[in-house]
């Protein structure tokens, strides 16, 4: 088998009309080389495995992101591995707010969805007060907070889900773990 520089200086070679062309070039050998290789392997880069429009393989599914698997050891006295799975703009009655998925589990087989509801309105109210609006990034470590409490508090936590909220209710106390 050829290696692959051989097969390109043998392609090259044919193209110009002599493989010793290309090693020693004379006057015009230049120009004949490059002209050579513009017609050799703009043929060959027309035929690579890709159609105009569209892409290659339009069926194949999007690849799954890499999660970040953490630990936490609960109260309770389970530990869990759970990592972030998306964030989305949700309503749970009349109440908006924005949703966090985490995927959780408890023996590394079965992993289960824990979503968390942060309230758009105890969020305003608070900002409101204060006078300085939630970051992104504040608004996510609410999340995960109550996501270690729920951890901490509800026995069983794979087996029922409960609706997870931060609301006023539990909104200062979280934001006290958190310095805000």
């Amino acid at each position: 088998m050829q290696s692959h520089s051989r097969r390109v200086r043998a392609d090259l070679g044919n193209a110009i009309g002599n493989e010793d062309s290309i090693r020693g070039f004379c006057a015009n050998g230049p120009a004949r080389v490059a002209s050579a290789f513009r017609r050799t392997f703009h043929a060959a880069a027309s035929s690579i495995d890709s159609r105009a429009l569209g892409l290659n393989n339009p069926s194949m599914p999007r690849p799954e992101a890499a999660h970040r698997v953490k630990s936490y050891s609960a109260a309770t006295g389970y530990v869990y591995q759970y990592y972030f799975y998306e964030v989305e703009k949700a309503k749970r009655g009349r109440a908006e707010g924005t949703e966090y998925v985490y995927m959780a589990s408890v023996d590394r087989k079965h992993v289960f969805p824990v979503r968390i509801f942060v309230s758009k309105e105890a969020l305003d109210k608070w900002s409101t007060s204060t006078g300085r609006a939630f970051t992104g990034t504040e608004e996510y470590a609410l999340a995960k907070m109550r996501l270690f409490q729920a951890f901490d508090e509800v026995e069983g936590l794979a087996e029922k889900t409960p609706a997870l909220a931060v609301d006023e209710s539990n909104l200062e106390a979280l934001l006290s773990q958190l310095d805000l």
